[in-house]
């Protein structure tokens, strides 16, 4: 019978694996840790992987005057920018990306209004665009994010679905540095590398960048 990882069930796993933790009277350091070594292991997939699967897409308007805008909750990079311009917002039009003294030098005055063409990282939270728009423009961003750490709450995500090994074996990396079993961190590393390739292998057989689709012959 087929079964799916879930915050319950990788918890119980993490003990199998480990031999510790199996109840609370056993090894309490241990069993309570283990949600926290399961978040570190969410936390690091996020930083070390750019993947398909960590990709959301949201959408608003840009506001006549505004130049500063909020980023979505969980954000980790942002992927792409575009508006809808033209006579019914109907012309899909790509921002590019630069940096923030650029669009500074570009568009001193932010009072001053046009058509948007760029953004720029403001701080950790916010976007910056420029030229400050002249109108109410809709917009899609396209952005990598932390995906929903798991809890009782919360028993499954992106990972635990489609990438249940990789957070399994990150789980363990965290857990083997947590209990100082240093002579089982290379096995546990290979074992996440080789998930980790092969879930960028498959990324890489679909998508070469973000504007050219690459097949395999």
């Amino acid at each position: 019978m087929a079964t799916n990882t879930t915050f319950t069930t990788l918890q119980q796993d993490v003990q199998r694996y480990l031999e510790r933790g199996a109840a609370y009277d056993v090894d309490p350091v241990v069993w309570a840790q283990i949600p926290r070594l399961i978040n570190l292991a969410e936390r690091r997939i996020a930083r070390e992987l750019k993947i398909q699967g960590s990709i959301n897409a949201v959408t608003g308007t840009l506001q006549t005057g505004t130049s500063v805008y909020a980023k979505p909750d969980r954000w980790r990079d942002t992927v792409s920018v575009s508006i809808g311009a033209g006579a019914a917002n109907e012309d899909r039009t790509q921002l590019y990306a630069r940096s923030y003294e650029y669009l500074r030098a570009y568009w001193p005055n932010s009072t001053q209004t046009e058509q948007p063409e760029f953004y720029a990282d403001y701080d950790y939270d916010h976007w910056l665009i420029a030229p400050t728009p002249n109108a109410d423009y809709p917009f899609e961003i396209l952005y990598y994010e932390l995906p929903p750490l798991l809890d009782d709450a919360v028993q499954t995500n992106w990972l635990t679905d489609y990438a249940p090994q990789l957070l399994l074996y990150g789980t363990l990396l965290e857990a083997t540095s947590f209990l100082k079993n240093d002579e089982r961190l290379p096995t546990w590393q290979v074992q996440y590398d080789r998930a980790a390739q092969m879930l960028q292998g498959e990324d890489l057989a679909k998508i070469l960048d973000r504007s050219a689709t690459r097949k395999e012959a």
